[in-house]
């Protein structure tokens, strides 16, 4: 111990003493456990393994990635890229009601913004599945929730939609089959125990052939008749009419002026902007939502307040190409031909071609539904080893790896990062 704390004395002030005592211990008991196992090491590399782990904890974990797969929602990388904003430093009126002088309510530095995009009274909690889990432990905990066994989905990672259902209290009412589901068998279900009916956009998945499910204005209709809230789960959030780019997806505010009694979706998805569970509904409903205990415990955080706050100003002003993940869905294919053919012409002494290819949205979103692009596609000698260097880079890259080949989408390649991720190919591929 003595003797290698004495050989990294030239760390003395840069990192804690403690700290240096803790990191050797932690090496040597490793060492011991390699020599036990047959394996040897010298003094010296004991000693710049200590400098080497002291100096990673340094360095920050969650690094910028330059995104070259063509996923725009990249769910591994953050789901959609943030609008730009200037995180606040110091205190904030994040519960402070200026005006009055008194204790305010955080949520509404979003609230006024979700009710003029979407129509109606809105909170925020951390993710859907809180918003979902919220949704049915206040409105229905004790009781019966009628939804189709076709909507019963899985969200990613072993998440499944009717296990925080059933965590939240409800008892699920499963009517249908996997691939049919008819207005009547949602009218035969509902009994003196039922309290909402449930309707899953089904955003991460498409069942095609001998198919049949309610129209909407079919459930709201029956909803209104026997009394119950009707409660849609949009998932994807998409709140900007994006059939002009190819992508079919359900707006929420057509949901809520069809008569929906309360909607839920992603903040982080095809609504660009930061991890979020969007509720919006009737006014009754939001108030009950917001009093029940778990809404304080699903709650956003300053920062993410202000990232959602930026984007939703955005969209309410209809500044489309301010929300980054939009503005990469809105690329036409020939802007991205122009792109990479510029891009491929900066990679001398490489065997670089532009060819034609496709995007995808991602983040569970418009599965089916490609977007037409041109990609840069590299020969290499050893193709897996130069994307592993990609990775490793400063900024490090992320491609993708297709019929032996390393391709490249600028899609999702800012503008400003093209001259960074030239020079990581040229390094990487070289």
């Amino acid at each position: 111990m003595d003797q290698v704390l004495a050989a990294l004395d030239h760390l003395e002030g840069r990192f804690p003493r403690r700290l240096m005592v803790e990191e050797v211990r932690r090496v040597l008991e490793k060492t011991r456990k390699e020599i036990r196992a047959g394996r040897h090491a010298s003094s010296g590399a004991i000693e710049k393994l200590v400098e080497r782990n002291l100096a990673r904890l340094e360095e920050p974990s969650l690094r910028r990635v330059i995104n070259a797969t063509g996923v725009v929602l990249h769910t591994n990388l953050g789901r959609a890229p943030l609008a730009p904003f200037e995180p606040l430093v110091g205190y904030s009126n994040l519960e402070y009601d200026l005006a009055a002088g008194r204790r305010g309510k955080r949520d509404v530095h979003a609230s006024n913004l979700i009710e003029r995009l979407t129509g109606a009274p809105g909170i925020a909690v951390n993710n859907n599945a809180a918003a979902i889990y919220l949704a049915l432990n206040e409105l229905a905990a004790g009781f019966e929730v009628v939804v189709s066994r076709g909507e019963l989905i899985e969200i990613g990672d072993g998440f499944r939609i009717p296990e925080i259902m059933q965590r939240s209290g409800a008892v699920l009412r499963e009517v249908g089959t996997t691939n049919r589901t008819h207005i009547d068998d949602y009218r035969e279900a509902i009994n003196e125990r039922t309290r909402l009916l449930l309707r899953v956009h089904p955003s991460n998945f498409r069942i095609e052939g001998f198919t049949a499910r309610p129209e909407l204005r079919e459930l709201v209709a029956l909803a209104k008749d026997r009394g119950v809230p009707l409660y849609e789960d949009l998932g994807s959030g998409c709140v900007a009419d994006l059939r002009a780019f190819g992508v079919e997806e359900p707006l929420v505010a057509d949901s809520i002026h069809a008569g929906v009694n309360l909607v839920s979706f992603s903040g982080d998805k095809l609504l660009g902007g930061p991890q979020a569970g969007i509720l919006a509904g009737d006014r009754e409903l939001i108030a009950r939502l917001r009093r029940n205990p778990m809404f304080r415990a699903l709650r956003l955080d300053k920062v993410i307040y202000q990232a959602l706050e930026t984007t939703l100003r955005h969209l309410v002003l209809e500044r489309w190409d301010q929300i980054p993940a939009l503005r990469m869905i809105s690329q036409s294919s020939e802007e991205l031909r122009g792109r990479a053919e510029r891009l491929c012409g900066s990679l001398d002494g490489l065997r670089a071609t532009v060819i034609e290819g496709s995007s995808v949205i991602g983040g569970g979103s418009t599965p089916g539904q490609p977007l037409q692009s041109w990609l840069i596609a590299i020969d290499c000698a050893d193709v897996v080893e130069a994307e592993r260097r990609c990775r490793l880079s400063d900024p490090p890259v992320v491609a993708r790896i297709e019929d032996g080949r390393l391709l490249f989408d600028l899609r999702t390649v800012f503008a400003d990062e093209e001259d960074e991720l030239a020079r990581v190919i040229r390094a990487a591929c070289a």
